[in-house]
């Protein structure tokens, strides 16, 4: 997809997926590409996922360029039904936001800088 700016691993994605669900038992995360927006917007997000699999892409593109204009964290995951899931739904979400880490504090931490070093990788290709 063009939105995305690198390629996360299966582990960073398990990694992401496994950080959202703690954060959303035990933090806030809020769902939906508007919510999205408007958590980046006020400075609200601790990390910001992007499903790969949306359609049509222009619902999400705005959201990595939005993230780094305020430096918030942000990542991609392969599936949208995942992320969904991961978030405590059990409908597809094109994107989350964690706004309160709760106990996934390290968790998010380490998603942030892992998706940090690829994002800085293709950026020097």
């Amino acid at each position: 997809m063009s939105y995305e700016k690198f390629e996360p691993s299966e582990s960073l994605a398990e990694q992401t997926y496994d950080a959202v669900e703690k954060s959303e038992d035990t933090g806030k995360v809020v769902i939906g590409t508007n919510e999205v927006t408007k958590a980046i917007e006020r400075n609200e997000a601790d990390l910001v996922v992007i499903a790969g699999n949306v359609s049509p892409e222009e619902i999400v593109m705005h959201l990595p360029s939005l993230a780094e204009e305020r430096d918030i964290p942000y990542t991609f995951v392969p599936d949208k039904e995942e992320l969904g899931l991961a978030a405590g739904i059990q409908v597809q979400s094109a994107a989350i936001a964690v706004t309160n880490t709760g106990n996934a504090e390290d968790d998010v931490e380490e998603v942030a800088e892992k998706a940090a070093e690829l994002l800085d990788k293709e950026e020097e290709e």
